[in-house]
Formats: structure tokens, sequence, C-alpha cells
């Protein structure tokens, strides 16, 4: 599969599996049929709570650690330097690893509450840093950041942060984050990048779709290609699992991509990293 580089020169898959819901029982065959499918780069975080199956999924694959990108994040009742060296600890014995590919923060504050929040970030910042320093995370970034959480970081680190994993699919594209990443040398990573129900049965992408002889899924994977995102779609279906990953094969149009680009807000999650979660039914 092709490859981004981060900043700090380290290859990263172009497009990961997302393992989000992926907890037990029969989701160990969902990971097997993704890595059999030729998914080397896998998103997972302490609060998914499956970093042991993906380990079990792992060993059983055969695959040798080498061949893998694993990441993974500290959650948000984790944060703090010593709480952090704790919980990346416990996600590299749960992933049976003595490094991590990528480490991230998994949202930029603790709570709402929280009038201290941005010492909290600097804190497991600080423990990140030292991860990274160490070669345990070989790389180190974030998640849910907009640019005035990032430039607080950037302001009093010592070591940048080399990705940033938002929400991004079309109906949400978040322009503002990713052109400050972009400018920064962050590569942004999309979660939920295929969107809702409500983006899948947009008749505007469905269309498109059609022309290139694509389902709506691979449209909304390529184009957060085109935008130099990352994207980290999930299925249960390997036949899905397939065809999400071939999206190498067209371009979508310039006149295509301004539309993709300029929809209506649509199936957007309902999670803000400054407000309280809302509500929504697709």
């Amino acid at each position: 599969m092709e490859q981004f580089v981060l900043a700090n020169g380290i290859s990263i898959p172009q497009i990961g599996f997302g393992t989000y819901k992926t907890t037990a029982g029969d989701d160990k065959s969902i990971l097997s049929h993704a890595l059999a499918c030729g998914y080397r780069h896998l998103d997972t975080a302490a609060f998914y709570g499956n970093e042991k199956i993906i380990a079990e999924a792992v060993r059983e694959s055969g695959l040798d650690r080498s061949e893998l990108f694993l990441a993974t994040k500290v959650w948000k009742d984790d944060m703090g330097y010593e709480n952090t060296l704790r919980a990346f600890a416990l996600s590299a014995q749960k992933l049976d690893t003595s490094y991590v590919d990528l480490y991230l923060i998994h949202w930029p504050r603790p709570n709402l509450e929280e009038t201290d929040w941005k010492q909290r970030m600097l804190g497991t910042w600080k423990a990140m840093e030292e991860l990274y320093q160490s070669g345990k995370a070989k790389a180190i970034g974030v998640c849910n950041f907009l640019p005035h959480h990032m430039m607080h970081l950037l302001e009093h680190c010592s070591i940048r942060p080399m990705v940033n994993q938002i929400e991004f699919h079309p109906g949400y594209i978040q322009n503002v984050a990713v052109d400050f990443c972009q400018t920064e040398g962050i590569l942004v990573e999309a979660w939920s990048p295929i969107g809702r129900a409500r983006v899948l049965q947009e008749p505007v992408l469905v269309a498109m779709a059609k022309r290139y002889d694509k389902s709506v899924a691979q449209l909304c994977i390529r184009f957060a290609l085109q935008c130099g995102v990352l994207p980290l779609p999930k299925s249960s279906s390997p036949e899905r699992m397939q065809e999400n990953m071939q999206v190498f094969d067209f371009d979508i149009s310039f006149e295509d991509m301004s539309v993709l680009m300029t929809l209506p807000q649509l199936g957007w999650s309902g999670e803000h990293p400054d407000r309280e979660r809302v509500i929504l039914s697709t």
C-alpha cells in the first residue's frame, strides 16, 4: 500500500483500519479478516477496550511485528504526566508489543469543567515526548485538536505532534483545522471518513459515485486521500474491507472535489472537543 511520510520521516500506510466498537467474541474475526485483506495499519485506543483482541488477532495472523503499524491513544481520564506513562505501559502490555508506531492524545480536554486543562495537556505531552525519545512510541500526535488547542501545544512542546486525528468526511471537512495542521507539517487522519447513513445516502454522492463506477464509501475514502488526509475506515464485512482499499485506480476531478468540499454540513457525529456531545439520529 502507498505511504504517507510523517514529519520525523516515519512511513505510515495511507489507509488504516478503524477498530472502534470492535471489542470481543466474533469481533476478533473482523480483525483477522482485516489483516487477511491486507490492512497493516490498525488504529485503536485504550478507550476502545480491544487492545488485547488486536494482539490475539495479530499473533494468529503470523505477521511479523515489523510489518504492522499499530496506533493507540491515551484516554481523557488518564491525562497528566504520570497517568500517561502508566496508561501507555498498560496499552503496550495489552497489545503485546514493546513499542507502538503511533501514540496519540485522544481528546485535548479531560473534561469541560476543568479550568487548568492546558496544564494537564502539557503534562500529558511531556510524557509523550519521553515515550518518543525512548523509542517506545515511534511517532506521537493528538486527536480532535482544533487550532486553538494545537497552538498552545506548539508554543510549549519540545517535540511537535506529527499527527492530528479528527472527524473528516464529505459534509464535515473541518477545513480550518485541516489547513492549520497541513501548514504546520502535521498529518491529518480521518476518523469516520465515510460518515454515517446520511452521507452514504446523499443523492449528490450516490450520483457522483455511480459516474466513477465506485461505491459512495470508496468515493469518500478517495476524497480524503486527495485532500492529503489519511482515512481510517472500519467495516465488519470482508467484502467492504477489500473494497475500501480499492481506491488507488481513479481520481476525482477538480470540479467534483469542489462539490464535495462545499457540501452543507452532513453526517456530523455530534462530537466536539469544547462542547457537550450532541445526540444525532444519523
